[in-house]
């Protein structure tokens, strides 16, 4: 699905992908956000874990129309 706006929101607040399994308190793992962050497609509850991370990271609320475009 080629890059995910979720490399570029990622890029632009200084986070890592260790740092949204870090702030995640689900079973959040590498290779998902690594996934997410190409593009890959994921599953619904996959990309709610990798939202909730990452809000939980950023302190703030994403809609996910922001994270993903497919």
């Amino acid at each position: 699905m080629g890059e995910q706006p979720l490399e570029s929101v990622m890029a632009g607040l200084g986070l890592r992908n260790r740092d949204l399994v870090k702030a995640s308190s689900e079973q959040l793992t590498h290779k998902m956000v690594a996934r997410a962050r190409r593009g890959r497609r994921l599953t619904p509850r996959v990309q709610d874990k990798v939202i909730r991370a990452l809000e939980k990271a950023a302190g703030k609320n994403l809609p996910r129309g922001e994270i993903f475009n497919y």
